[in-house]
């Protein structure tokens, strides 16, 4: 696996996971109906940092972004959007992954990383708590899940 910044030229490579994972509803607190343009303009925004994972044909299995959670005074705290193919989930993906943008944030000089809005039925909440980030709250019943119906979203922290 290689993971490297993404280039302008990346999203179509992004985009079919992308859309197969959102327009799905179970994991992201983004419209399921978002379309190509605004989910572009999300994920590739020029203030993220975004990494893609090419695999060994050069097929681009995974992304992720790193950002700034809050602005002025209280930047030196990291967030983080991570979408895996999955068509690959289960194979250590997500994990490479989110050991990569933990460093580079720790490089970065961030002091810290805070997910908003993890849905509590979402499989990461085991990678996320395995690599050391703790539940700091959640918002019960905030999240429509389309199986399990009304559920919670996680607010996780970890420092850096």
């Amino acid at each position: 696996m290689l993971i490297r910044e993404a280039s302008h030229d990346d999203w179509p490579r992004i985009w079919p996971f992308w859309h197969r994972i959102v327009s799905a509803g179970e994991t992201y607190a983004w419209d399921p109906g978002t379309s190509e343009e605004v989910a572009r303009a999300l994920w590739m925004n020029p203030a993220k940092q975004v990494y893609v994972v090419e695999d060994d044909t050069s097929t681009v299995v995974a992304s992720a972004y790193l950002t700034p959670n809050y602005g002025g005074p209280a930047a030196g705290i990291a967030n983080a959007g991570f979408m895996v193919d999955p068509d690959r989930a289960g194979r250590g993906v997500g994990r490479r992954l989110a050991e990569h943008v933990v460093a580079a944030a720790r490089a970065a000089g961030y002091r810290g990383m805070v997910f908003n809005a993890v849905v509590e039925t979402n499989p990461a909440v085991a990678l996320w708590t395995s690599l050391g980030f703790t539940i700091l709250g959640t918002v019960p019943e905030a999240f429509d899940h389309p199986r399990h119906g009304p559920v919670g979203l996680h607010i996780m922290y970890r420092a850096l």
